[in-house]
This record gives C-alpha cells, sequence and structure tokens, in this order.
C-alpha cells in the first residue's frame, strides 16, 4: 500500500493567508522528504478557512522544489472555469512536473462557490460532464476549435495562425493526458460507476463512515467491469485523517479534544454539510438518528484515527478489513495548531505505520 497525503487544507479563518499558505507547502515538502507518494490539494474561491484559491497555481509553486512526489488537483471544481483555462493550465502544470501530475476533477461542493460563479441550483454535473470533455477534445483533436454546448464555447477557427502556432492550447506532457481521479462522497455513488467506464480512478472522502468508503468498490468494480476490464485495488484511493502521536494523552488530547485541529475540521464540516447542505447521511447508518446527534465530539471520535504508532497501525487494520483492500492511503493534511506535533505526526506516519501496516497485510 502507497502512502500519500490529501491537503484539504482547513485553518481557522482569522489565520492570514500569508501564514497559512507557506505552512502547507511546508507539509507538501516535508511529505516529498518523508517519501510520500503523492500529494493532492483542494481549492476554494468563497472560504477563509479553505484559502488555497486555485489548487493549480499552488501547485505551479512546488513543481520545482519537490522531487520524487506526483502532485495533484485535489479537486478542479470544472464549473467554475472555462474548459479552455483548464485544459491549458494543466497541460503547463504537467510540463512543468514533466508528468509528476494527477488531475483530479469534480463538480464542486461548496455552495457559496456555486452562487459567486453563478452556478448556484443549475445542473452542476451537467456543467462538469460538459466542461471536462471539451477538456478531452482540445487535448485530442486539436486546433481550430469548434466545440459548442449548452454552457460553454470553445473556437479559434477565426482567428487561427497555424504557421506561427497562434489558436492552439498546448499539450499535456503525458499522452494521451494525465491521470483523471474523482473524489466519491456519496454512499453507493453512481458516480463513481460512470467514472470507472472513463478509465477514472476513485478517491474516497476522509470524512466518511467505513461503511460508506466501502460501498464505493463495487461501484468501481461494476464500471469497469462494464467495459470488459478488470478492476485493480492498487488503483482505489482512501482518505482518512489520522494523527499519529508519541504518547496516548497527546494523541487524545490533538486527536479527539477541541484543543486539535480535528475537533475544528468537522465542527466546519458539519455546519456545511449537515446544516447547510442537508447530507447528514454521511454521517449515519441509521438514517432515523436525530441529526442533532452529529456533534463535533461524536465525529470526530468515529472518524479520527488517532493514537500511538501500535494502535494507529491497529485502528488502520480495522478499518482496512471494513472496507477491502485499496492502494494508496492519503493522510489527510489539517490546520498545524502545534507544528511540532503536526510534522512529527507525518514522520511516524512514514517511517513507522506504514512499514508496520504493509507487513501485517503483506503488502
Amino acid at each position: 500500500m502507497k502512502l500519500g497525503t490529501f491537503m484539504m487544507p482547513l485553518h481557522p479563518p482569522q489565520r492570514l493567508p500569508s501564514e497559512t499558505l507557506p505552512e502547507d507547502r511546508e507539509a507538501i515538502l516535508l511529505a516529498d522528504k518523508l517519501g510520500y507518494s503523492e500529494a493532492l490539494v483542494g481549492e476554494h474561491v468563497t472560504d477563509l478557512a479553505e484559502n488555497v484559491t486555485s489548487c493549480l497555481m499552488f501547485l505551479a509553486s512546488l513543481a520545482h522544489e519537490t522531487k520524487d512526489i506526483v502532485l495533484g488537483s485535489g479537486t478542479i471544481n470544472m464549473p467554475n472555469s472555462h474548459p479552455a483555462a483548464i485544459a491549458a493550465q494543466v497541460a503547463m502544470l504537467d510540463h512543468m512536473l514533466k508528468g509528476r501530475f494527477i488531475m483530479g476533477i469534480s463538480p464542486g461542493g461548496l455552495m457559496s462557490d456555486a452562487e459567486v460563479f453563478g452556478n448556484y441550483k443549475k445542473d452542476r454535473n451537467a456543467i462538469f460532464l460538459e466542461s471536462i470533455n471539451m477538456v478531452l477534445d482540445i487535448w485530442t483533436k486539436g486546433a481550430p476549435y469548434d466545440l459548442k454546448g449548452n454552457f460553454f464555447e470553445v473556437t479559434t477557427t477565426n482567428t487561427q495562425i497555424p504557421e506561427i502556432g497562434q489558436g492552439a492550447i498546448i499539450k499535456p506532457y503525458q499522452k494521451p493526458h494525465p491521470p483523471i481521479v474523482v473524489t466519491a462522497v456519496a454512499p453507493h455513488s453512481k458516480g463513481v460507476t460512470e467514472a470507472a467506464k472513463r478509465g477514472w480512478t476513485p478517491i474516497s472522502a476522509n470524512f466518511l463512515l467505513p461503511e460508506w468508503v466501502a460501498s464505493h468498490w463495487p461501484k468501481y468494480v461494476e464500471g469497469v467491469e462494464a467495459v470488459g476490464k478488470k478492476a485493480d485495488g492498487k488503483d482505489w484511493r482512501v482518505a482518512k485523517s489520522i494523527f499519529v502521536a508519541d504518547d496516548d494523552k497527546t494523541a487524545k488530547r490533538y486527536g479527539h479534544s477541541a484543543e486539535g485541529p480535528y475537533h475544528f475540521y468537522f465542527k466546519q464540516l458539519i455546519r456545511k454539510l449537515v446544516g447547510f447542505s442537508g447530507r447528514s447521511n454521511l454521517f449515519k447508518l441509521d438514517q432515523s438518528e436525530p441529526d442533532d446527534k452529529i456533534t463535533p465530539d461524536y465525529v470526530t471520535n468515529r472518524l479520527v484515527i488517532a493514537g500511538t504508532v501500535d494502535s494507529v497501525v491497529d485502528q488502520l487494520l480495522k478499518f482496512r478489513e471494513t472496507t477491502g483492500d485499496f492502494g494508496t492511503l492519503l493522510y489527510c493534511c489539517h490546520d498545524w495548531i502545534d507544528p511540532t506535533l503536526g510534522k512529527r505526526s507525518m514522520q511516524l506516519m512514514a517511517e513507522q505505520v506504514m512499514p508496520r501496516l504493509n507487513a501485517a497485510i503483506k503488502a
């Protein structure tokens, strides 16, 4: 099993981006040094707590400072940009990284982002599909472009000058394009099946109950087999909020109590998903349970794996018994309330937890 990292990232909204952005960069540089295989970064435009406004711009700042780690958009919110801009920017970054790039895409889940870009209460799934189809057409069909849809238009037929290169968008470094991944949130996600049919691979979100994570694999298999291929667990990424400490007291205080960043993260997430978006189903197996039971304490204790190295290994093995085999574990980065503890957790995860975990599953 490989170890990667998924950076939301989510910080207290009163913190300045000039403080949090260097911290987020430091986490990825540390991950590269520790041998993490990949790092994916999310983006939001209208959220002071999640203040990476462009994951591609952020990743570009790391292109020449990282050595081995594969960088990924996690995700590009496709309805919020023009497909020509996405195609050009992704292709450029893929060249900057010489192929060390994964393209994560989604319709975007933050409603204030949807509103600011004029997509609120519109069919964002339809916009998403049209956008990614146009991006792929730009990369495969070439100039001059004459793409027309319900939401976007891409054309250079009137202004192309082929002999000097005008009117064409660069193609990616990877052929025919970077690997495409999608984040799965809904239990028994039909989107996973449709993505699999197109050769895209899933990431199961870190805020899902293990039973809901497990529901994604059969849907992926269904999609892969529908196009005559065989599913491989190595292609499944699962994200998880994990904190590894040198002692149980620190693990409990930082990992599960209100003093730590995980409690803050789930407090924010509950407000967005339960209080505003009506997604309480994500946090409970019995849908008859009242929503007021979904508190930060309740969710943090159920969804955050925290403990010493031995404890975290045991908890991950138990988690894997429920979910089944997957190829990459994405360690979610959270705010470094205590930078020393945040860095130590990443180090213990890479140097001690993963070797023991892989030995236990004989990976």
